[in-house]
């Protein structure tokens, strides 16, 4: 007779058989939860279903309505997708599938190899993802050596995880294997194909875009919505890579151990530089433009560049005044909380926008201005005793 261990769900205490399986255990308990469970924590560590039950364990199931659940989808599908193309186009055709950067609420995918890509390839790719999602495959791990992992991609002909495995300290890696489709994903994965319903494939510039459902809304998939400009900035980004010929991980490690790293950072700030001063050119050529917003999430860089672009303004003859919207925190007392009850630095509340838009429209009347200072220790809004106007000192 099996063991029975204790299991504590949502405080309510059960029994199962040691050995359980926690995607059996996560079956038996689907009903009280709104979203699709996807992983588990077992005694506050991650878990993935296809593992088993050893101890007496307080488990807290994880949903694709969930940041983490909603990344584990996207690894997924992202994996069911590569799959679904190597069976349509056929290994001897392809020499690699890159994921490479978001657009609307998915993933740029491009395909290198003997392919033409177009509405019906990628019609039949779509349809063959379907397929594979009905068939429920299991999605299973392997801890392999890691020499191991190099000979089977390079067999597989994906020489760019081959290169990443020849810097990897560990000895071991892990694999995911997808009805004999190997590939290597870092992070959980999902337990089978039956949890890859949705999804929807868009023909887009060179490549096409995956495009996936979000936390918010894990069973629906949203409308593609093309964002051009940020696509030509990150693909020009690609490019650098491309033109230093080192456009991967793996490819990277290999230049820093034969040249070094200090050389490849001299040149990434010179370009970076070459760039700052197109647009400070640009702005220049606009002398009616007199308020340049800068946009970005939190320690992107925005202030940094914000004073290498005013180095360039002053080059140009012109007088810029960068003005960091941290400046315009409200107090801290007063910044909104997040779901989890900690304070919420990324929402518009955290912003005092009425003054920012009145100090704003006070300096383009040219009134002077007594601009704010956030004192990040006591946590309060103080004011410059100096007078910022545009086109002054």
């Amino acid at each position: 007779m099996n063991e029975m261990l204790r299991v504590i769900i949502d405080g309510k205490i059960m029994e199962y058989p040691k050995g359980t399986p926690y995607l059996e255990i996560a079956k038996e308990n689907q009903s009280a939860y709104p979203h699709d469970i996807i992983l588990v924590f077992v005694n506050g560590k991650l878990q993935e279903l296809h593992k088993r039950l050893k101890t007496d364990s307080e488990l807290r199931f994880v949903t694709t309505g969930t940041e983490i659940g909603n990344l584990t989808y996207k690894r997924g599908i992202s994996f069911l997708l590569v799959k679904a193309i190597y069976d349509v186009i056929g290994h001897g055709k392809i020499e690699k599938v890159m994921a490479q950067f978001s657009v609307s609420r998915g993933y740029y995918f491009t395909i290198a190899g003997n392919v033409n890509l177009n509405e019906e390839l990628l019609g039949k790719i779509e349809a063959r993802m379907q397929e594979l999602a009905e068939m429920n495959l299991p999605i299973m791990k392997q801890k392999i050596h890691t020499d191991e992992a190099i000979q089977r991609f390079q067999q597989y002909g994906m020489y760019d995880k081959e290169k990443l495995f020849h810097y990897r300290r560990a000895s071991k890696v892990n694999i995911y294997d997808m009805g004999g489709f190997e590939d290597y994903y870092y992070g959980y994965m999902i337990p089978d194909t039956s949890y890859l319903g949705a999804f929807s494939l868009h023909l887009y510039e060179d490549g096409f875009v995956l495009q996936m459902p979000q936390r918010k809304d894990p069973k629906t998939v949203p409308a593609f919505e093309p964002e051009n400009k940020m696509f030509r900035v990150r693909k020009e980004s690609l490019k650098w890579g491309e033109m230093l010929e080192i456009p991967t991980v793996g490819l990277l490690n290999d230049y820093i151990v034969h040249h070094g790293i200090h050389d490849l950072i001299l040149i990434q700030e010179a370009l970076q530089e070459k760039k700052i001063a197109e647009i400070a050119g640009k702005i220049a050529e606009n002398p009616d433009k007199k308020i340049i917003m800068i946009a970005g999430p939190s320690s992107s860089g925005k202030t940094t560049f914000s004073h290498r672009l005013s180095i360039q303004l002053s080059a140009h003859g012109l007088r810029p005044h960068p003005i960091p919207v941290d400046n315009y925190f409200v107090n801290r007392e007063d910044t909104p909380v997040d779901e989890d009850g900690k304070p919420n630095y990324e929402c518009l509340e955290a912003i005092d926008v009425q003054q920012f838009n009145d100090d704003m429209n006070a300096l383009l009347a040219g009134k002077s201005v007594h601009l704010p200072v956030f004192d990040f220790v006591s946590g309060k809004r103080m004011y410059s005793e100096k007078e910022t106007k545009l086109g002054k000192e």
